[in-house]
């Protein structure tokens, strides 16, 4: 089986995630080589902290190796703030434009909850879709976040969540895949999500 490439955007805890690959049956490298990036039909992008660092991160070599995996039939799964920069912009510390790769927004979360949202939470209004296979309605999973999707296409969104507000928990439109939770965190429920992941872009992976 072909490897994991887990982008190195300079944050975020990527040891984690790599051994949550590895564990549910795939090989995994961090790199922010953009060469092994374009190379790689298999990508993961997370980051934690706030959005702007891990965006300028991306740009130029690594955005383009991003976009020209995907055009060569490349799966991406975007985890926490690498979920958020699917997105068209983050008004975080003012607007930043983010990839585009999904439709929506990302905006604070609403005054009069506890900031940052951080636990256990429910994933509500679950679609029907090969990346939730196995997860069911009320599935509790992990989050550390104060900013989250809203405006997101209903046929983008695959799993809501509610903290204040409701917002968009996981989305997906065609090979671009995200969750705002940490699926590496998340238990059994996280560790069935990264499997589908991995089903899911077997395909690619072996060159279909």
């Amino acid at each position: 089986m072909s490897d994991v490439i887990v982008i190195d955007a300079g944050v975020g805890n990527l040891g984690n995630l790599k051994r949550a690959v590895e564990r549910v049956g795939a090989p995994a490298r961090i790199t922010d080589d953009p060469e092994v990036v374009a190379a790689s039909r298999r990508l993961v992008l997370p980051g934690v902290g706030a959005f702007r660092p891990p965006r300028e991160r991306l740009r130029g070599g690594l955005e383009e190796a991003l976009r020209h995996s995907l055009a060569d039939g490349g799966y991406l799964l975007g985890i926490c703030i690498g979920f958020q920069l699917l997105f068209e912009a983050s008004t975080e510390f003012g607007t930043t434009d983010g990839l585009g790769l999904l439709g929506g927004r990302i905006t604070s979360l609403p005054p009069g909850v506890e900031l940052p949202h951080m636990g256990w939470n429910r994933l509500q209004d679950m679609a029907e879709h090969p990346l939730l296979a196995g997860i069911p309605e009320g599935a509790y999973v992990y989050f550390v976040h104060s900013f989250a999707p809203e405006d997101v296409p209903e046929s983008e969104q695959l799993a809501a969540c509610t903290h204040g507000r409701p917002f968009a928990a996981i989305c997906g439109r065609g090979r671009v895949m995200g969750t705002q939770f940490h699926p590496e965190k998340s238990g059994d429920h996280g560790l069935r999500l990264l499997r589908n992941y991995l089903e899911l872009s077997s395909g690619a992976a072996a060159g279909n």
